[in-house]
């Protein structure tokens, strides 16, 4: 009786967790393909009848918010997962290289990147890019990716994965006079592959969805991401939550597909660093 107890309330937990984070999806798509009026008469109602008004809406608009958001997201993102994925697998394999104390002290030090919330660091970024000219800028934005949490998530990610690289490949590689540049690229790198996909969309997702960065280093002179866009309209078409919905969902697309090309890495990746 105790055990049908547990499993029956363990099943009951489980469509909770589930509920709690289908509902605001089904909420976002339904909404996208309702009309304003069936949103406020029912907003929990399946959309019937189907419009793709919405949709034709949020990509008419004489702003271009989607085209325009979508692209620089997807810059800002490419661009700064690119540079962030060889400088921490890199640095990782420098780092696990070195003797155990410097090697933990070098850890602690990432570590604070982890700890230190971004709202704290945020103003002295943007002071240190206007000193060298980079405020209002796309590529001062990706230099501010390149460090902070961003960084330190992938360094910790790689480590870990680093100490299931075995040692005897690295040294036949030494003893056969490959430098250690050439080591990590030719052989560690490809090794670590399932790490690569983790680090890809977990960072791709945060520099996607990131607010507070694209918000003050570019300002709203010089272009704008997805989110800030998302934010502007909100702003000004308060009322017509149709459209936003509908541009929500546009934003969502990009990641989405993104997950589905690399979900076999990724979970790979998950099972491997569980193991460990």
């Amino acid at each position: 009786a105790q055990r049908t107890l547990a499993t029956g309330f363990l099943l009951f937990y489980a469509w909770l967790a589930t509920l709690c984070f289908v509902l605001p999806i089904y909420i976002a798509l339904s909404r996208a393909f309702k009309t304003q009026r069936q949103i406020l008469a029912n907003p929990l109602s399946l959309p019937i009848p189907f419009t793709f008004d919405n949709i034709v809406a949020a990509l008419s608009r004489p702003d271009q918010l989607i085209e325009g958001g979508l692209s620089n997201s997807l810059l800002v993102t490419v661009v700064s997962v690119a540079l962030l994925i060889p400088l921490s697998s890199a640095l990782s394999f420098y780092i696990s290289e070195r003797k155990p104390l410097v090697r933990n002290i070098l850890l602690a030090v990432f570590a604070l990147g982890l700890m230190v919330p971004p709202q704290i660091t945020l103003l002295p970024i943007v002071q240190l890019l206007q000193a060298i000219g980079l405020a209002n800028s796309y590529p001062g934005l990706i230099l501010a990716n390149l460090g902070g949490g961003y960084l330190s998530f992938a360094v910790f990610v790689y480590v870990g994965f680093l100490r299931s690289v075995p040692r005897e490949i690295i040294e036949a590689a030494r003893v056969d006079g490959a430098s250690d540049v050439r080591i990590w690229w030719t052989i560690v790198f490809p090794l670590v592959r399932p790490a690569t996909a983790t680090v890809g969309i977990f960072l791709g997702l945060w520099v996607w969805n990131d607010f507070l960065n694209p918000l003050f280093i570019l300002g709203p002179l010089q272009g704008q991401t997805i989110t800030i866009g998302i934010y502007t309209s909100l702003g000004t078409f308060t009322n017509d939550y149709s459209q936003l919905f509908a541009i929500m969902v546009l934003a969502a697309i990009i990641p989405v597909v993104g997950y589905l090309v690399t979900q076999r890495e990724f979970i790979h990746g998950l099972m491997s660093g569980a193991s460990k």
